[in-house]
């Protein structure tokens, strides 16, 4: 029979062993940190509400059985990053059921939908979340293995309006307007339609198709993405590749006129509400049941989080419900990481608190080092705070001291000195422009 050692022998034991410490990839959140974060999650509930949205709060941890169906055994998430466990009911027990801390919430909210029989209600279910999920991938700046989640469905049956392009455009339109009450600076929101599910299997063979006789030039990663999930080859960062990636098919050229029109719909409404955007034909999501809108707000370099700028995404949904045993319901839903979110408000508050020079005059080699020089001496004649580089910076270190010292970074190679021409990359607005010799000063006043 096992006993607890008495507490002079785990104070010995902690002696011993050293001081315990949290579990890689988790931390503590403190004062005055938790303020931040209580406002964050305070904002959230104040424009949900306004939205007639409702909090539900799912288990942390479900049967194994509804993330793999719901996500898909051949996901990563699923097959690599879960934590999974047998929970027997006695110790000596040969019976027992898989449990897993969840993953992602999508799925469980489907379930309590379908459990509680939210369908025979006939009405649309908004329905948001904010909670913690587990995922074993390496932890790194914004990622951990526990990490929160600000997310929220949209869905009910057909007749109940589920699968309308106004939902889609009304999602899109409050979560720019929880981003503008939280202050978060200089985000874009990119989307595209992922097509019916009739549109994608036509796609998708089309994608196989082309990749056949390129895949084998692609990194590892694309080369059996191209084999099991060819949808997730489109948003590959892997830099070797993008040449390949850019002449792909693109999955506009095979929508069928309803998912067309849903399309135009969307964007149509978002247009009356003012909300700015991007068609990026390259986004995709890589499970089956996603179809038409989807959508990720992202913010710019400098932000918190890296060159990684995602800062939350979703989209439409058809057939998760069937999938996990329930009614036909469509839907639309997002997650927000809300550590990345909290990273981003947080370098942008430091960067608003930091007095910053106009520009950062970049030369892109040492024999472009004196023209730099000559241009920075011009640029603060104009009255302009300038720092000046080294033609033996790499363009990332150059990048890197330029992000932290300056609004601005005007580059400064041969092509420009040749033509007058610069290259002005904007950080806040995460946008570059090509600026000529004579209206340069008044293009960096303008902008800082």
């Amino acid at each position: 029979m096992l006993r607890a050692p008495k507490s002079g022998a785990i104070f010995a034991t902690l002696i011993i062993m050293g001081i315990l410490k949290a579990v890689r990839g988790t931390r503590d959140l403190l004062p005055p940190e938790t303020v931040l974060w209580n406002r964050v999650e305070a904002t959230a509930r104040a424009v949900f509400a306004r939205y007639g949205f409702g909090e539900i709060r799912t288990p942390i941890f479900e049967d194994t059985a509804l993330f793999a169906r719901g996500v898909g055994e051949e996901t990563d998430i699923v097959s690599k990053e879960m934590y999974t466990w047998d929970d027997r009911a006695r110790a000596d027990s040969d019976s027992a059921q898989s449990l897993t801390l969840r993953p992602e919430n999508t799925a469980g909210v489907v379930r309590a939908y379908i459990e509680h029989k939210l369908a025979d209600t006939g009405m649309l279910q908004k329905l948001f979340y904010i909670g913690p999920q587990f995922r074993r991938e390496r932890p790194q700046r914004g990622r951990y293995r526990q990490f929160w989640q600000i997310g929220a469905e949209v869905l009910g049956p057909a007749w109940s309006g589920s699968d309308s392009p106004l939902r889609d455009a009304e999602v899109l339109e409050m979560l720019s307007t929880f981003l503008n009450e939280l202050g978060v600076k200089g985000w874009k929101l990119e989307l595209n339609s992922v097509g019916s599910s009739t549109d994608r299997p036509r796609y998708v063979a089309a994608l196989r198709e082309a990749l056949a006789p390129v895949k084998a030039r692609m990194s590892a990663d694309n080369q059996r993405r191209a084999e099991t999930n060819p949808l997730r080859v489109l948003d590959s960062k892997d830099a070797g590749d993008q040449e390949i990636i850019d002449g792909l098919p693109r999955i506009a050229d095979f929508l069928d006129d309803a998912s067309r029109e849903h399309f135009a719909q969307v964007l149509a409404a978002l247009d009356a509400c003012g909300v700015a955007y991007t068609v990026n034909p390259r986004l995709v999501r890589g499970l089956d049941y996603y179809t038409r809108t989807t959508f990720e707000f992202t913010v710019p370099d400098g932000s918190g989080l890296g060159t990684q700028n995602a800062l939350l995404g979703g989209g439409r949904y058809d057939g998760l419900s069937e999938m996990l045993g329930g009614p036909k319901a469509p839907g639309i839903g997002f997650a927000i990481g809300e550590d990345r979110l909290i990273l981003t408000l947080q370098a942008q508050a430091e960067a608003a608190s930091e007095p910053k020079l106009d520009a950062f005059v970049a030369p892109m080699g040492i024999a472009q080092n004196a023209a730099a020089l000559v241009l920075a001496k011009d640029l603060r004649a104009a009255g302009l705070a300038i720092e000046v580089g080294d033609g033996s910076f790499r363009l990332k270190k150059s990048f890197e001291a330029a992000d932290k010292l300056a609004r601005q970074m005007v580059i400064v190679g041969e092509n420009e000195i040749t033509t007058g021409i610069f290259t002005v990359k904007h950080f806040e607005a995460g946008e570059q422009t090509k600026v000529g010799r004579d209206a340069l000063v008044e293009a960096l006043r303008t902008k800082s």
